[in-house]
């Protein structure tokens, strides 16, 4: 195959790039510098401007592209830019599939889409939450109406949190907890919906594949836990005792608006499509996937 991927150089974006070309695909990476190979095509997703028939014959386009919600505190201005990193280029990326009758767009997503659902199981038929990040997803999923207007069948790949052996928010989190400083966000009852690198980067390569699959889908581990399940887990993953908690006053006074609408909200959320379709989870509990993305630490 040959696939078109917006944001490669990310974390799901480099290892999804590394698999497909493992598996001997083609893989063509959409970037804003100057190409550097003939495997690189130039777009500007801010101008529009992208060459679509750099697109004839591919198979495939991921678009991965956006400005991590919790690397900032919400200002105004960085709500926007979440925003705009997300929705104008798949717009961009939306219309150049129509154009070039690309018959594929897998579209990243988030299960923030739900909102907070307490402790409420949600699948991919279950409506869109309240709140800013809820509102973000629904906007960001509605811009890749022209692909699917277009013929396109368009994967909407709502995503929980990625556990992986490198970089994203394990990498955060790792130094703290091997301290012994660990500890739950406010009183630890809201879900963490997670999946390893391993498995999101598997699933997304069975997306492609399969003709019969399209809209939304939770990439998400099996068994979704809580964060005081989660930070429990990642504690005797890492032998380091995880007994403290903070209150969610003091995330607020740290973090802005964020924590209400991010570290203290979460998503009971199953992977239900994925399951029916067959797919088969290599992690499916949150002790398997810390112990691979801790480089082989025994399960939790």
């Amino acid at each position: 195959m040959v696939v078109a991927i917006a944001g490669s150089s990310g974390l799901i974006g480099s290892a999804l790039t590394t698999a497909l070309r493992t598996a001997d695909h083609r893989v063509i990476r959409i970037v804003r510098r100057r190409p550097s190979s003939a495997d690189e095509v130039f777009w500007n997703p801010d101008t529009g401007e992208f060459d679509v028939d750099e697109l004839t014959g591919v198979d495939a386009v991921v678009n991965l592209c956006g400005v991590g919600v919790g690397s900032k505190r919400w200002s105004g201005a960085f709500k926007q830019s979440l925003r705009d990193s997300r929705i104008g280029p798949t717009e961009v990326l939306a219309a150049a599939v129509a154009d070039a009758g690309v018959p594929v767009l897998l579209n990243a997503s988030a299960v923030g889409y739900y909102g907070d659902t307490r402790d409420r199981v949600v699948d991919e038929t279950a409506s869109h939450g309240t709140g800013f990040l809820a509102q973000l997803c629904t906007d960001w999923e509605a811009a890749t109406a022209t692909a699917a207007q277009g013929g396109a069948r368009v994967v909407l790949l709502r995503t929980g949190l990625v556990l992986s052996p490198g970089g994203g928010m394990l990498s955060r989190l790792r130094p703290i907890f091997g301290l012994g400083l660990g500890a739950r966000l406010g009183d630890g009852r809201q879900y963490f919906p997670w999946i390893s690198l391993d498995d999101q980067i598997r699933a997304i390569e069975f997306l492609i594949d399969r003709d019969d699959l399209s809209g939304p889908v939770n990439l998400t581990g099996p068994a979704p836990v809580t964060n005081a399940e989660f930070t429990a887990a990642f504690g005797r993953t890492l032998k380091r005792p995880t007994p403290m908690s903070v209150p969610g006053f003091a995330l607020r006074a740290v973090v802005g608006e964020f924590a209400d609408d991010g570290l203290l909200s979460g998503q009971r959320a199953i992977p239900a499509a994925l399951e029916r379709a067959g797919f088969g989870f290599r992690h499916k509990t949150v002790g398997e996937a810390l112990a691979y993305a801790t480089a082989g630490a025994p399960p939790a």
